[in-house]
């Protein structure tokens, strides 16, 4: 039956199940073996449709996915940021609307290549890919939810992203789909069956599958022999309501002091609190600055401390999310500020014409961006390049610290705005992915959770329970080989936007032909 004479109510719930399907292969569901099907439904209802109805199909399943995806956000900005219910659904329903529009084009894109041939599911693939690489930095960038995040803890496959980033597994999840997709199309109508795509599509898979089981038996065996550095890290738990309340300032910080003085048997090299762990400006409080600087001399080691920042200049005070490197005689060797903010959340973009819809820190006032420099931090003859929050996001951010010097990676964050929901899962994971890319360790540090360590090979070593006051300390490597990734960027992703173009050229030229 053909797309236009489905009722309306039915012809989209196979777009409805490929959304829902996309969404369960993510925390804290864990069904990532679903992404390899999850788009089945909407490029099987696409082949009937005509574009304008493809483009509907793509946005209705986007729609649906991040709705049942980043649905924390109603919680974030209503519990703490404070905004009215019916605000902070709008603002969850104008993000997706927006994130939809990705599906949306590619379900279009897909349909304008016409009838399904051998090459469809590869050129279907490279728009996907590059959809998402758009969505990671187009309007700041919100790259939550891309398909490859999904795979985090399926560490064979996953190991290609040392080579293409998150976007080459990506393509891979869509090129099985795509390829599935045709299979079933060529089963049903009796017609020639897809081998050469078919048989494509399990090289390339089987290809990555061998890869990253000889890349993790490379990575083991050079872990061996690299050298280690030992580093703690603490979650304090400080519930996000009284975070910013003057009377719990002491209790905090004496909090921090007492789990990181736990550890101290470890020998540390590094003991990492996460960010904004001080509710007050380092520097400037004296007196609350001063604990923190006692206990940095009576541990004997380096401290990496996150708290917000104030600068006086002549006009006005700039205010910044910043990272602080304390060594063993309490003096700050380093500082770190964040570059790429969290727009409404650390600043009102277009803020001279927006300012009125205000911020959800306003406790720290309106972020400055940092210098754009991604300058690592020292500690104890080793480096770190430090990802605040929501920078993990974003590749270059990792990168750009490893080619300037980065052993190991650190992110700090206060991921107590997310509650009890999938969005702390959903986040560590983003940190695997950033691991394998650039062959380097992560340490990673959160107020309430999720804590813990994952080692070069995307492998996580260990975490800490949700919503606990407690440390960790585990040694870890520390490798000194650039990854392709890291050396080159994303040159695959900008390859397949590449390829997306001439794709459509192509096809623009021969139907210039056909009518000359």
């Amino acid at each position: 039956m053909g797309f236009q004479k489905k009722e309306n109510w039915i012809k989209y719930f196979p777009a409805l199940v490929s959304g829902l399907g996309m969404t369960l292969a993510f925390p804290n569901s864990e069904l990532w073996l679903l992404a390899f099907f999850a788009l089945v439904p909407l490029i099987l209802i696409v082949r009937d449709a005509t574009p304008k109805e493809s483009f509907l199909l793509g946005f209705c399943a986007g729609l649906f996915h991040f709705l049942t995806l980043i649905y924390w956000i109603i919680p974030t900005v209503h519990v703490y940021g404070g905004l009215h219910s019916i605000l902070a659904v709008s603002t969850l329903a104008f993000l997706c609307v927006y994130l939809a529009l990705y599906p949306a084009i590619f379900a279009w894109g897909l349909k304008k290549t016409g009838n399904y041939t051998w090459y469809t599911p590869f050129f279907a693939s490279a728009l996907w890919v590059g959809l998402e690489y758009i969505r990671t930095y187009a309007f700041t960038g919100f790259a939550w939810g891309a398909l490859g995040y999904s795979q985090y803890a399926n560490l064979n496959f996953i190991q290609i992203a040392d080579f293409s980033g998150v976007y080459g597994i990506s393509f891979l999840i869509v090129l099985v789909n795509c390829t599935l997709g045709m299979a079933w199309i060529s089963w049903r109508e009796n017609t020639k069956k897809p081998f050469a795509t078919m048989g494509l599509t399990i090289m390339l898979l089987a290809g990555a599958l061998v890869y990253g089981h000889l890349k993790m038996d490379r990575i083991s065996k050079d872990i061996e022999s690299v050298p280690k550095t030992v580093v703690s890290v603490v979650q304090g738990n400080i519930r996000q309501d009284q975070k910013w309340d003057k009377a719990f300032k002491t209790t905090t910080v004496e909090k921090y002091v007492d789990l990181s003085a736990k550890q101290m048997e470890n020998k540390p090299d590094l003991v990492i609190w996460p960010e904004t762990a001080l509710p007050f400006y380092y520097g400037f409080d004296r007196p609350m600055s001063e604990k923190v600087n006692a206990f940095a001399r009576s541990a004997g080691t380096h401290i990496l401390v996150g708290s917000p920042a104030v600068v006086p200049n002549d006009k006005q005070m700039e205010y910044y999310n910043r990272a602080y490197m304390i060594n063993r005689f309490s003096v700050v060797t380093g500082t770190y500020d964040k570059n790429h903010l969290v727009p409404f959340g650390e600043y009102v973009p277009l803020g001279k014409y927006l300012s009125f819809l205000g911020k959800i820190t306003a406790q720290a006032g309106n972020f400055s961006s940092g210098d754009g420099f991604y300058k690592p931090l020292e500690f104890n003859k080793m480096k770190t390049g430090v990802l605040i929050c929501f920078e993990s996001l974003f590749p270059s951010i990792s990168s750009a610290f490893v080619k300037n010097g980065a052993g190991i990676l650190t992110t700090i964050t206060n991921d107590a705005w997310f509650g009890h929901t999938s969005a702390p899962k959903q986040h560590f994971s983003i940190a695997v992915l950033r691991a394998v890319e650039n062959r380097r360790s992560m340490a990673r540090a959160a107020n309430t959770g999720i804590s813990g360590f994952i080692d070069p090979a995307g492998r996580i070593l260990e975490t800490t329970p949700m919503f606990s006051d407690t440390a960790i300390t585990r040694a870890l490597p520390v490798l000194e080989k650039i990854s392709f990734y890291t050396a080159y960027g994303d040159i695959f992703a900008m390859s397949a936007m590449v390829a997306i173009c001439f794709v459509f050229v192509l096809k623009g030229a021969r139907k210039f032909a056909k009518k000359a």
